[in-house]
């Protein structure tokens, strides 16, 4: 039997049942499609790339995403779930201090694997509330934390919770630098943070070796030509 819309309803859409097993495929496929290129570029991505990379058009992406803030909300909730794990699990950890350096590596791990998140970690997203939620909660733990390990006296008495979103915009720069040319500086980065932040005879975490100079020299290419991932590229 031939079926015809109801005025006033998305074509994707079925009155009083939700939305169709189709437009859901159409969800999926924008958020893995969002995924990927913000993991890739960073949130500078246009909402009609994410279209295009999804294989839909403009209007699907926008009746199931309105806002660009309502699909980083939906492309991050497990990824600012994890962000708030991180902090559970530095609480629970016996010793403060060893918490304190376990959860700034692990937040900063999440941001090199994923420049889209490196983004989010260091911006705000009013409109994005169940996001904004999840990071308040985030920060009550974070302050709990700083607060026990000040307690140990391995961290530095003037150690704020400022210096965190100072480091995690630090880390992000570095990340979205280093790109593929040299992955791993970040953590070099963050290591001489730590030692920073750490009172003298405290215990610290090693020092990961420098990236080679090739890697660091590909890397600032990169910088002066997005997208040249090898030396001699586009010369």
């Amino acid at each position: 039997m031939t079926s015809f819309a109801v005025p006033g309803t998305a074509p994707d859409e079925q009155p009083g049942s939700g939305l169709r097993i189709d437009a859901e495929r159409n969800r999926d496929r924008i958020l893995a499609a969002a995924r990927r290129l913000y993991a890739r570029e960073g949130l500078g991505v246009s909402m009609s790339a994410v279209a295009r990379e999804a294989g839909v058009g403009k209007a699907t992406l926008s009746r199931r995403f309105a806002t660009r803030e309502d699909l980083i909300n939906a492309v991050f909730a497990d990824r600012m779930d994890a962000y708030a794990a991180a902090v559970t699990t530095a609480l629970d950890d016996p010793d403060p201090w060893h918490g304190f350096t376990g959860y700034i590596h692990a937040i900063c791990a999440m941001q090199a694997a994923d420049r889209g998140f490196a983004d989010v970690l260091t911006m705000t997203f009013p409109a994005a509330k169940a996001l904004e939620e999840r990071r308040a909660e985030a920060y009550n733990g974070v302050l709990e934390l700083i607060d026990r390990a000040r307690g140990t006296g391995h961290l530095r008495e003037d150690f704020t919770d400022r210096d965190l979103p100072i480091l995690l915009m630090a880390n992000a720069g570095v990340v979205n630098a280093a790109g593929d040319a040299a992955p791993d500086a970040w953590q070099r980065l963050v290591a001489h943070m730590l030692r920073s932040y750490a009172t003298p005879g405290a215990p610290i975490p090693p020092l990961p070796d420098a990236p080679a100079p090739t890697a660091l020299y590909r890397a600032m290419v990169r910088l002066t030509r997005p997208g040249a991932d090898h030396l001699g590229e586009n010369r």
